[in-house]
């Protein structure tokens, strides 16, 4: 059976996984599901293979001393062969992956708190790092619970989460003995020898390296199902020479597969380093985790026999990493041999099932049936809840507060504190409300899908239509839901695992045409195209998929050139059933991330739009809080000093301005504010079809042809394509700014307003000729 192109023998030290997929090795099996299959479970076997060649080298030692120094000399991890320099974007520099020497520890600490916002406690600083899907995180997560915060590692747009953990010892005197830990969870990485932004994160929190404060202690996150593969690049962390506990995951699943771990043995086996057999997903071992991180940050671990004490003086971390794959690979073969393990195993459930869902046929079908259901739960199953929110709880606000106000009068609810409170307040806390149900369903969503393991075969499948952007397969997931809307779209790129591809999708997420937007290409369509209205509203989603694919090629080659596409090399974890209190502690603690992000940014401008339109500019427009028409207001001041620069694009109205103004708060408003401004009365019960047939689209069919110059079928496509590119709303600014900074979120903003401003002028300059 032929290797795989990407990976070759004398890198063989480096081919660390018991399930890795190489996604750039598909093409001489595209038609052969067998072929597939083959490819899976060849590398599948790889470390087992050379843990046995070293095992053997040890009993017959012969070629040994040639393999040694080739393996020595070529010791790179797959994808990492090929590239020295990671993308502007996370600003870092060529070669800083060679500063990652090893340190020893020392006992001068680093300073407490830092410039970037991560503040520490007094407390031992304990690391938590692992390879992807081993569970790490949700071990983190269920010692920590609510009290963890998410923030980006200093200088980059890498997330880490950080959290105080307060020990209490279960004997004797526990309030003398108590003790407060900071505990940060990195991103999984597969070796101390980074290949990614967010794995180089993992490396320095791990040494110490660059503004990273020196950790205390290390819990390294192993995988009983993968043992092999774990023991390996335990083998680089318990070389970094610091204090390490180590935490084996997926006991459970590693017996019903017939390759049950006792961690007592596996403790022995390494010379006494503390192992505690935990589940994340239910809390089990938690304690006992504590108390053995305890234990070694008073008394210190040992250093297993055949591992150095320490990293060698005057190596870099590239070098070191190098120098010792075959020494590690032999104490690996001599761990697996003490605990049992070393044969064979034959094919397990997982494989089977991926038989089915890794199929070039019909893994496309699953996923596109997967990616449906997605897309009908975070749009028509959330939409009775958001109409729960805008309707029903509105009215009981509303209601309750006009109770309070008649306390003090029966004027009292015609000023204009009642209005700040009603059109202010309110309607940005109804607003954010709205958007619970959405980001809980796809919450709720993207927990079952990464716990369960089918996220990971996913990517597999989509990864070769994704390389086109310098993207892999898990860009398509938050793609297809920002087409539901953006804002969960914006929280499925958690999924993606490199901070690059993060911050490109979610710059491209605002281009997905969301369902929001809908309303307004009916109302246009069937006032100016009612014959082919629907061909008009598909044409638009045709449009938003054409520009996402423009813009993601420019951002490649400009802000993103050195984001190519890469050998597709993933961990595919075995399929195991989530557990329901996991998944609800992942889903509240995401969503009150989200409330307590969002939120204010999203009230503040919505106040701000009210103090716009109640402010009066004429003597008859009204009292402050009060004008009765929005035009004789700042707001609609400020929309008749925008509107002549639209005259470009044929719609130089004060109306579209302000209802432009407004869309860039939610575009489900557009067509209200449209209406207001024309002091045209809406009907619940009228539809956006209606509306368009209407008086509505008569005043738009009126104002759009003055406007124009009498092209306003023109004008009409050169409004619906600005609509369709500028930004969809607030919330998905805000939630930019919460996950990526100002600087991005700031930078998306601009770019839409860019391509859509281009896209308007050249359609309306070109399609006033013929339209």
């Amino acid at each position: 059976m032929a290797e795989p192109h990407n990976l070759t023998d004398h890198h063989a030290a480096d081919r660390t996984t018991d399930r890795t997929t190489h996604a750039s090795s598909l093409t001489g099996h595209a038609n052969n599901p067998a072929g597939n299959n083959e490819l899976k479970h060849e590398t599948g076997h790889e470390m087992h293979e050379e843990i046995q060649r070293k095992t053997s080298r040890e009993t017959h030692h012969a070629g040994h001393s040639s393999h040694s120094g080739h393996c020595g000399n070529g010791h790179r991890r797959g994808i990492a062969a090929l590239f020295d320099r990671h993308d502007s974007t996370v600003d870092f520099e060529e070669g800083d992956g060679d500063a990652l020497a090893p340190k020893a520890p020392t006992d001068q600490q680093a300073t407490p708190g830092s410039a970037d916002g991560c503040c520490h406690s007094d407390g031992a600083r304990v690391v938590f790092i692992g390879n992807p899907n081993v569970g790490k995180s949700s071990l983190f997560n269920a010692m920590l619970g609510m009290h963890a915060k998410v923030m980006n590692a200093p200088g980059t747009t890498v997330l880490l989460e950080h959290g105080t953990y307060r020990y209490v010892p279960r004997h004797g005197d526990t309030a003398a003995l108590a003790q407060e830990w900071d505990f940060t969870d990195t991103p999984g990485t597969y070796s101390l020898l980074p290949m990614s932004p967010d794995e180089e994160v993992a490396v320095e929190a791990a040494t110490g390296a660059k503004r990273h404060p020196q950790p205390d202690l290390i819990v390294a996150a192993i995988d009983a199902t993968n043992l092999s593969r774990s023991l390996y690049f335990l083998a680089q962390v318990l070389e970094l020479g610091r204090p390490t506990v180590v935490a084996l995951t997926m006991t459970d699943l590693a017996a019903k597969q017939g390759t049950p771990v006792d961690a007592a043995r596996l403790q022995r086996a390494l010379d006494g380093v503390p192992v505690v057999a935990v589940d994340g997903r239910v809390g089990e071992g938690c304690d006992e985790l504590a108390d053995a991180i305890a234990g070694a940050l008073e008394s210190g671990t040992p250093m297993p026999r055949g591992l150095a004490d320490r990293p060698v003086a005057g190596l870099t971390m590239r070098q070191w990493v190098r120098s010792r794959s075959d020494e590690r690979f032999e104490w690996a073969a001599r761990v697996l041999s003490d605990v049992g393990m070393g044969g064979e195993t034959g094919l397990t459930l997982s494989d089977r099932i991926d038989k089915v869902l890794l199929h070039p046929v019909w893994g496309i079908v699953v996923f596109l049936i997967v990616m449906f259901a997605v897309f009908q739960a975070t749009t028509t199953l959330a939409s009775p809840a958001q109409d729960w929110f805008d309707v029903t709880v509105r009215g009981w606000c509303e209601t309750g507060i006009d109770w309070i106000f008649g306390l003090f009068g029966p004027g009292a609810t015609d000023g204009w504190f009642h209005s700040l409170i009603v059109n202010g307040l309110l309607d940005g806390i109804i607003t954010v409300a709205t958007f619970i149900p959405p980001m809980g369903i796809m919450f709720i969503l993207l927990s079952l899908l990464e716990d369960c393991g089918y996220l990971a075969r996913a990517a597999f499948v989509m990864d070769r239509a994704m390389r086109a952007l310098g993207l892999d397969g898990r860009a398509f997931l938050p793609i297809v839901v920002g087409f539901g809307c953006n804002l969960p779209g914006l929280a499925a790129t958690r999924t993606l695992p490199d901070s690059r591809q993060r911050v490109l999708v979610g710059m491209l997420i605002p281009f997905a045409s969301c369902s929001a937007r809908l309303s307004v290409y009916l109302v246009l369509a069937y006032a100016f195209f009612e014959q082919y209205a629907g061909l008009v509203v598909f044409l638009m989603y045709v449009m938003s998929i054409l520009v996402i694919l423009l813009v993601g090629l420019v951002l490649k080659h400009t802000a993103f050139r050195s984001l190519a596409p890469e050998p597709f090399v993933m961990s595919l974890p075995p399929y195991q059933c989530p557990r329901a209190i996991a998944l609800v502690r992942t889903v509240v603690g995401r969503l009150w991330g989200f409330l307590t992000g969002a939120s204010s940014i999203i009230i503040s401008m919505i106040l701000v739009l009210w103090l716009l339109e109640g402010i009066p500019l004429a003597g008859a427009a009204g009292g402050f809080g009060t004008v009765e028409d929005v035009h004789d207001s700042a707001y609609g001041a400020v929309a008749d000093a925008v509107a002549p620069v639209f005259k470009p694009a044929g719609f130089g109205d004060w109306h579209a301005s302000a209802a432009l103004i407004t869309g860039f708060v939610a575009k489900e408003v557009v067509v209200g504010a449209m209406s207001q401004s024309y002091s045209i009365e809406q009907s619940d019960d009228e539809s956006e079809a209606q509306e368009g047939q209407g008086a509505l689209g008569a005043a738009l069919r009126r104002d759009f042809d003055e406007s124009s110059g009498g092209h306003g079928r023109a004008a009409a496509v050169a409004f619906l394509l600005f609509v369709l590119a500028y930004t969809p709303c607030l919330a998905t600014v805000a939630e930019l700014r919460r996950q990526f900074g100002g600087k991005v979120a700031a930078a998306t903003v601009g770019i839409g307003l860019i391509v859509a401003y281009m896209l308007a002028v050249i359609a309306f300059q070109t399609l006033r000729l013929v339209l």
